[in-house]
């Protein structure tokens, strides 16, 4: 298959299939704006399924779906690839209720079902395990991460799935990896693709080259059924928050800046860092003119 084939320049002819496209699509704007901004997403997202090989050997995916805007988007976009026949795996939607006061359990599973998408709910009550264990002030994402990844890969195998699909964004990553720059010492960030230590499921984030301003502007026009994240999201001075502040100054400041960030990151020189277990700067030396 040739993922990088070009997508159809007129969105209206894909009315002739039959599929989810449709169903999904059905209230969508009619308008040139909103048409340019589908097909800009799904040519990102095609983008990214050939640079890093996302293809390979797929056939079938978990995709999680937490109820922001950035999943229900990835779910929407690799259901309209799937509907015009360019991804070859089979997907399973699937949110983790994790025990949060208050969380519409009914939103996501009437959604889905509406729509016509195969998926799972799964209720685990990490929330208690995460207020327990956090002391107060401090900050629940990376433990809440890491239950709700394991409770993800734990699925993913029971669902005889290849990859989990995550709904990560071009922000994601760079806020990630000022994260890991400033507080950790070092450069690292969000791979696109990802194998687990296990070996046996890889971690995709098909979503890697697009805007978070372009999908929250995707979520508005599909109107999507947004469930707030009260947990994390209701704390002050989260060091991403910090990060997310001071990219947005620098894109103000400097429009363009995100996406050459972004190209930095795939167009490392390492004999130009300090890392010498990437460059071998013993090898280095002066030829002898003699």
């Amino acid at each position: 298959m040739n993922i990088a084939a070009n997508i159809a320049d007129d969105l209206e002819t894909a009315e002739a299939n039959d599929g989810v496209g449709p169903a999904l699509f059905a209230d969508a704007p009619r308008s040139v704006s909103f048409n340019k901004l589908r097909k800009r997403l799904l040519r990102q997202v095609r983008q990214a399924f050939d640079d890093f090989d996302m293809l390979k050997g797929q056939k079938r995916w978990l995709v999680g779906l937490s109820g922001g805007k950035d999943s229900y988007g990835l779910l929407a976009l690799l259901l309209d690839l799937k509907w015009r026949g360019l991804l070859p795996a089979e997907l399973i939607a699937c949110n983790l209720d994790q025990g949060q006061p208050n969380f519409p359990k009914h939103v996501l599973p009437d959604y889905l079902t509406k729509i016509g998408v195969r998926h799972r709910i799964e209720y685990r009550d990490t929330y208690s395990t995460v207020k327990e264990k956090v002391p107060e002030g401090a900050t629940y994402c990376s433990l809440c991460s890491r239950l709700r990844r394991g409770n993800l890969y734990r699925i993913a195998r029971e669902e005889g799935c290849d990859a989990l699909v995550l709904g990560h964004h071009r922000e994601d990553i760079l806020e990630t990896f000022f994260m890991n720059f400033f507080h950790g010492g070092r450069l690292a960030s969000m791979p696109a693709k990802l194998l687990n230590d296990e070996g046996d499921l890889m971690v995709l984030r098909p979503l890697a080259y697009a805007a978070e301003d372009d999908l929250a502007k995707f979520a508005a026009a599909m109107q999507f059924p947004i469930i707030p994240c009260d947990l994390c999201g209701s704390q002050d001075g989260l060091q991403r928050n910090a990060m997310k502040e001071m990219l947005a100054d620098i894109e103000r400041r400097m429009p363009g800046r995100k996406d050459t960030m972004l190209r930095a990151l795939s167009h490392v020189n390492p004999s130009h860092l300090l890392d010498p277990k990437l460059f071998d700067f013993s090898s280095l030396g002066v030829t002898d003119p003699s």
